[in-house]
């Protein structure tokens, strides 16, 4: 290996069919693998991407990781044992929640269970107030609870007291006491992994850092140590936020990896909304088993205070990303009354899509596009060979269960995954006050260029931007995000008592709790006296708390339309202290991929194999993409970008 081919900084994303990577040299180059996912081992998988892509470990300068460990953890209810420790009166937290109904009609809906069992709750004699210490923790008190623990037997103890966020001290008193009983039982407090108001959702997500952690550590133990033999160096890992962290740090910081994977897309997806001049985008990223969507906002990712994932709040710092079950590997079926349905349900990597010839019976949406034609067949990503007759024989089934011909069924099954990720993306942008119409949508993944028009029209926007290298671009933003680290603290003060210098105070001691880093970043949390949610506003030099009720003021109406004749609070503030990025090379001729398009490609179909290409094609029209296919559909035109990617308008 020449030295030409050093200092590769590469991303590997695990997703629920495949595992892509890309590796982005010192001077900008891409290069990028798929692979077939493993999900009983995701290691596997980053290994095999590793060895398709061919450079030894001294090759590689950094290696960042996007995984779906927690996500899958938290869906599949598989994490650790944990009891949680609560002040007294407060033990039912978990179960009371939010008074928020999402199907306010539903007399039938539940609620997913806690983390935590009401079994596993141990009360603490001790209470904290807004005024102080009304009830101090005795050491008696603390030996009694470690004692009570000692017979749950819990894997993980979570420790969340009440107002914490504002006097740690009695979590810590605790945790001492629960160390001298239980030496060999992590404990994680509440007051270390979100220091704001709030107890429910400090609760909750405190409760998900001590259930995932376990089984985070381990994978990234057996990942490091995999890498380690094959001479690589020890993984990073993408937070939800959207910036990279050690093994050693994402270890100690599992709920901050739930939105791992996508993060990477939306990432990716706004550096090169930003090389493409286009500051506001909506993102749809479509994968094998599900399909997430984001917004850039000034040609950077939305970042929100938190959300719920798996039905588990996780108040952390994360990049926007709302996540459907509709990918390309949904499954099409027939429910009790005749209906079509498609999804939740998904072929994944084994047996996949029929089309993928590796055992699957069931007709998937990736079936429904090479039914009608919209795959070329041949070669695929990942070593697979697409059986397009195979595809349109499953489809042809479905079609007689329904009554319906094999067209109007695969039609039917793209129209409602179509509809359901419409409906996420009206989510995330119309109830931010975004109007959708004004945006760019930028889709990527394996199946985002195949929905992209359609999608478009639904939403009545009237741009679509296709990346270069779409199919793996989760990977890119993965190689090119810079280390992360944040720091909260509550602050629960009126705006205008706040000087020029007590901000300046603020941001120091944030700056000092989040470490070093080249770029720096701040942000307030505020809202009018008696409103339920905040707003994040930047805060910039020489701010004093006027200025940022003034910034809050008009971040609320261009949102929402209106401003309050209300006093502004602070609630908290959050400070970012990041890497440099790493630049790309966004031109055609620097792309080179193992999944150049096949020789057999049908005739009618645009190949665009990643070198220089000058073309404007007009729908209906498909163009076989590197890792992906473009759908360009009936209305829309298309151009070749010079960095690489599609450009596509709506025609008139």
């Amino acid at each position: 290996m020449t030295d030409a081919r050093r200092g590769w900084s590469v991303g590997v994303d695990v997703g629920g069919t495949f595992t892509d990577l890309a590796a982005v040299a010192a001077d900008g180059r891409v290069e990028t693998r798929k692979v077939l996912s493993t999900p009983a081992d995701q290691s596997e998988g980053v290994a095999a991407a590793l060895d398709a892509f061919g450079a030894p470990g001294a090759a590689v300068e950094r290696l960042v990781h996007g995984t779906t460990v927690v996500t899958n953890l938290l869906l599949e209810r598989t994490g650790a044992r944990v009891a949680l420790c609560a002040t007294e009166g407060t033990t039912d937290l978990l179960e009371l929640r939010r008074q928020e109904r999402a199907s306010l009609y539903d007399l039938a809906a539940a609620q997913p269970a806690p983390l935590v069992s009401p079994g596993l709750v141990v009360a603490v004699a001790e209470r904290i107030e807004p005024g102080g210490v009304t009830r101090r923790l005795l050491p008696d008190a603390a030996v009694a609870v470690a004692e009570q623990l000692a017979e749950l037997r819990p894997e993980v103890v979570a420790v969340s007291l009440l107002h914490a966020y504002a006097d740690p001290s009695h979590e810590r008193s605790l945790a001492a006491a629960v160390k001298a009983r239980l030496p060999d039982v992590d404990v994680v407090l509440s007051s270390d992994v979100l220091p704001e108001i709030r107890e429910y959702e400090r609760t909750a997500t405190a409760v998900a850092e001590a259930y995932a952690r376990p089984a985070v550590a381990g994978y990234v133990a057996r990942l490091a140590e995999r890498l380690h033999r094959a001479g690589f160096p020890a993984p990073g890992v993408m937070t939800s936020s959207g910036g990279m962290r050690s093994a050693a740090e994402a270890a100690r910081g599992a709920a901050a990896l739930a939105l791992s994977g996508p993060a990477g897309g939306v990432v990716g997806a706004a550096a090169v909304a930003r090389a493409a001049g286009v500051e506001q985008a909506l993102t749809v990223d479509i994968g094998g088993t599900s399909a997430d969507v984001g917004l850039v906002l000034d040609g950077e990712p939305l970042v929100e205070a938190g959300g719920v994932v798996a039905g588990v709040p996780i108040a952390l710092p994360r990049v926007l990303v709302e996540t459907v079950s509709a990918g390309g590997g949904s499954v099409g079926w027939v429910d009790d009354g005749g209906a079509l349905r498609v999804g939740p349900r998904s072929a994944g990597a084994r047996p996949g899509p029929v089309a993928f010839g590796r055992g699957g019976t069931e007709p998937t949406v990736t079936d429904a596009h090479a039914a009608l034609g919209h795959l070329a067949g041949g070669s695929f990503s990942g070593g697979v060979r697409l059986d397009l007759a195979a595809a349109s024989r499953a489809v042809a089934v479905l079609a007689g269960r329904l009554g319906a011909s094999p067209e109007a069924t695969a039609r039917a099954m793209i129209a409602s995954a179509d509809a359901e990720m419409a409906r996420a993306l009206r989510r995330v942008s119309v109830e931010r006050g975004v109007d959708p119409r004004r945006c760019t949508l930028v889709a990527f993944g394996g199946g985002g260029p195949l929905h992209a028009c359609g999608l478009a029209d639904r939403l009545g926007m009237t741009r679509v931007l296709v990346p270069p290298f779409a199919g793996v671009l989760s990977a890119v933003g993965l190689a090119v995000a810079a280390e992360r680290r944040e720091a909260v603290r509550s602050v629960m003060r009126e705006a205008p008592a706040l000087g020029a210098a007590d901000v300046a105070a603020l941001e120091g001691a944030l700056a000092e709790a989040a470490g070093a880093g080249a770029v720096r970043r701040s942000w307030a949390r505020a809202r009018f006296a008696g409103q339920g949610y905040e707003l994040e506003v930047p805060i910039a030099a020489g701010d004093d708390g006027a200025r940022i009720a003034a910034r809050f003021m008009d971040v609320h109406r261009r949102r929402f339309g209106f401003a309050l004749d209300r006093a502004v609070e602070l609630v908290s503030a959050r400070h970012a202290a990041s890497g440099e990025t790493r630049t790309l090379q966004l031109a055609r001729a620097a792309v080179a991929s193992s999944g150049t398009a096949a020789p057999d490609v049908p005739r009618g179909f645009v190949v665009d194999a990643g070198g220089p290409l000058s073309a404007t094609v007009r729908g209906p029209c498909t163009v076989v993409l590197a890792d992906a296919t473009l759908l360009v559909a009936d209305g829309w035109a298309g151009r070749a970008l010079p960095i690489g990617g599609w450009l596509l308008e709506r025609d008139g």
